[in-house]
């Protein structure tokens, strides 16, 4: 596989692989690498990460800390709205996330996948759903709004 540390021309044509080692490796000493997501595919609709759960990951109480949960779906969802991003446009924020936990895990690996829900000039829209990899069970349904900022001048 080809060396995506430097931005290719028509890095956003990149196949879902090779588009998802090029943003793992622009990620690196990034909160993302240092949490251990690891991206799996990214494309423009629909981008998976894991993350192998570590004794960082969780609370005091062992089981999977909330904040590990919303920071893999926020980054997937943040992946997806880069390349996603319009023409012409400077980068963007998150303006609004809600998570639904519907259960939790001790060990193993995590998965989350992103789709759009609404992709416009100046919001995006992103779902993700985070399950466990070995029970296939749902722990979080998560959405959040990107605003789309403009270049500065």
């Amino acid at each position: 596989m080809a060396d995506y540390t430097e931005k290719p021309k028509n890095w956003k044509d990149l196949p879902p692989e090779a588009m998802a080692a090029f943003m793992n490796r622009r990620s690196e000493g990034y909160l993302p690498a240092l949490l251990g997501f690891t991206l799996l595919s990214v494309s423009k609709e629909r981008v998976v990460a894991r993350m192998a759960i570590e004794k960082h990951h969780l609370a005091p109480n062992d089981y999977l800390h909330a904040a590990s949960v919303i920071a893999l779906a926020d980054t997937v969802c943040g992946f997806a709205t880069i390349v996603n991003l319009p023409e012409g446009a400077g980068g963007f924020t998150t303006i609004e996330l809600k998570t639904n936990f519907l259960g939790t895990a001790r060990d193993g690996v995590i998965h989350c996948e992103g789709t759009p829900a609404h992709i416009g000039r100046r919001t995006m829209v992103w779902d993700a759903r985070v399950w466990d990899e070995k029970s296939g069970r749902d722990i979080a349904l998560f959405r959040c709004t990107q605003m789309i900022l403009p270049k500065q001048s």
